[in-house]
């Protein structure tokens, strides 16, 4: 997930914990969540937001200029698109929204493509 958010936008502001601790559940099967702040101030704003709201498990990803709302054709935050594993853009959300809920985290794992099971090696069971 990528997510285009800053500091003085309240639904970002909303949303930012809420994908903090989606970002804790997803590692388990290798999902990311990448945070693209367009606050001027870079990390001097983004570093005392994330200590203000105890968010230990994001990157401090920067975009001040604002090249990336242009990239996806808004002009508004926060916007959040979902790439698949192929880097394709499977899902976009402009505006705020809960992340941590089951019904996202579900949607989330079934991006991520199915492991072989491993073969038997010619044991069997009596």
């Amino acid at each position: 997930m990528v997510n285009i958010w800053a500091t003085w936008c309240g639904p970002c502001v909303e949303e930012i914990p809420t994908l903090a601790a989606l970002a804790g559940e997803i590692r388990q099967f290798g999902g990311l969540v990448l945070p693209i702040s367009i606050d001027i101030d870079g990390a001097q704003a983004v570093e005392p937001f994330y200590e203000q709201h105890h968010i230990t498990n994001l990157p401090i990803l920067l975009d001040p200029d604002g090249l990336n709302l242009d990239l996806l054709n808004t002009n508004g935050v926060p916007v959040t698109i979902v790439i698949n594993p192929a880097g394709k853009m499977v899902a976009r959300l402009d505006g705020g929204a809960d992340w941590n809920t089951p019904r996202v985290r579900a949607f989330l794992q079934s991006l991520v493509p199915a492991r072989p099971k491993p073969k038997a090696h010619g044991v069997t069971a009596i």
